[in-house]
């Protein structure tokens, strides 16, 4: 990653083609309320038996983490909405209120949660999940608390990008619903895939399993390819882009089945 730009603002761009001018800023340090959560959600973690999202080590992604207690013991649910750091600046209190909100109902028909936080050392848990937020301190306080900042994810999963060393998809990179399939689709199936450009796709199947169908849906193409203009045609026309059994992709996707 690399740093560049005119007086008052700098540049920031990867690999992955994206470039964006955003106002100089100091460099940004875990606040006491990161982490505090941080320390939580990690012994919380080292409770569990396994993870949805894949084994660790893991980054803490502010995605709308609701951990929750109940007899079986911690397991994750996630708010509505989630803020990421940075989106705080852009935050209206109230609508981030309502997020907030939101967690009061849930952790009513948890009553153990709070409790077993603050036994963990998580002390300000009540504090924080009660308290109305009216200004950009409070806000700033919930977006790092255990109740928004601590979705745990692998580095690839969370800022990666497709590579050959790399199968997954990061979250800050590739859309969530399209994310969110390679943690439980089926071992067999192949979701990421190279079109006739070398870039990356996703691909679903379009029929059920053992129903002989080999074609596939184009769920996501990179932005700029002829993939992804295919795609946005279609969509006007009210279709989705479906890939016959005999394309190089669809046999991409369904060749560990074959």
């Amino acid at each position: 990653m690399s740093d560049d730009g005119a007086p008052g603002t700098h540049t920031q761009a990867e690999d992955d083609p994206w470039k964006i001018n955003i106002p100089d800023h100091p460099d940004r340090s875990d606040s006491p309320a990161f982490r505090a959560a941080k320390q939580l959600a990690r012994a919380i973690l080292e409770t569990l038996e396994g993870s949805p999202y894949g084994p660790g080590p893991w980054q803490m992604h502010h995605g709308g983490s609701l951990w929750t207690y109940d007899d079986q013991g911690w397991f994750l649910v996630l708010n509505t909405l989630g803020s990421e750091w940075s989106a705080q600046w852009c935050a209206q209190p109230g609508k981030v209120d309502l997020i907030r909100r939101n967690a009061v109902r849930h952790y009513a028909g948890f009553p153990k949660t709070i409790p077993r936080m603050i036994e963990m050392g998580y002390r300000d848990a009540a504090e924080i999940v009660t308290t109305p937020i009216t200004n950009a301190e409070l806000l700033g306080v919930f977006v790092d608390s255990i109740f928004n900042a601590c979705v745990p994810l692998a580095p690839i999963v969370h800022t990666g990008v497709l590579s050959k060393e790399s199968p997954y998809g990061g979250i800050h990179h590739y859309p969530k619903p399209i994310t969110d399939i390679q943690f439980f689709k089926r071992d067999d199936f192949i979701l990421w895939v190279v079109d006739d450009e070398g870039r990356a796709a996703a691909v679903t199947p379009l029929a059920p399993r053992g129903s002989g169908d080999g074609r596939v849906q184009v769920v996501y193409a990179e932005p700029g390819s002829g993939l992804a203009a295919a795609q946005d045609h279609a969509e006007v026309e009210g279709r989705a882009l479906v890939l016959p059994p005999e394309h190089p992709m669809a046999l991409q996707a369904f060749k560990l089945q074959r």
